[in-house]
């Protein structure tokens, strides 16, 4: 566990301020990156306990697509070798009022180097029904829709 996991709890609500000035509404983009053995990419955070699918903010002028791309590049070196498919649309208003995670899946990508430092602690490719027991619980419920059949919950 890194100070980060530490700091976070003490910085989350300048971070909330800040969005909320600057954005309004907040959107954030999740991937579900599958390879070829059907296993799914997780990224543990520097400042976040716990796995969760690779993901993070749109920037202002980007695209929910473009930023899904981005963020598994820059998190896990993976480049899109084509466009990743819209799955859900949650409201994550018990994390954050006002703030929207989409899913996108991607099954089609050429590894490459992360172009993000100090952010993702570590990269780790998983079964959907192997998943390490501190996978975030917004995450396995998202598998669990994709590869189980459960019912999509519209809240994260």
């Amino acid at each position: 566990m890194t100070w980060r996991i530490h700091v976070e709890p003490f910085t989350r609500p300048l971070f909330f301020a800040w969005s909320r000035l600057t954005r309004g509404k907040t959107l954030g983009v999740r991937a579900v990156a599958v390879d070829s053995q059907g296993r799914v990419l997780m990224v543990r955070h520097t400042y976040l306990a716990g796995w969760w699918l690779p993901g993070g903010g749109v920037d202002r002028g980007e695209t929910t697509q473009a930023a899904v791309v981005r963020e598994l590049h820059e998190e896990a070196g993976l480049i899109a070798r084509a466009a990743p498919r819209l799955v859900s649309i949650h409201s994550n208003d018990r994390f954050f009022p006002g703030d929207h995670v989409v899913v996108f899946r991607l099954d089609d990508f050429d590894r490459g180097a992360r172009t993000s430092h100090g952010e993702i602690a570590e990269v780790g490719w998983f079964s959907p029904s192997d998943l390490p027991a501190d996978t975030n619980r917004g995450c396995r419920a998202r598998l669990a829709e994709i590869f189980d059949g459960a019912p999509v919950d519209p809240d994260w």
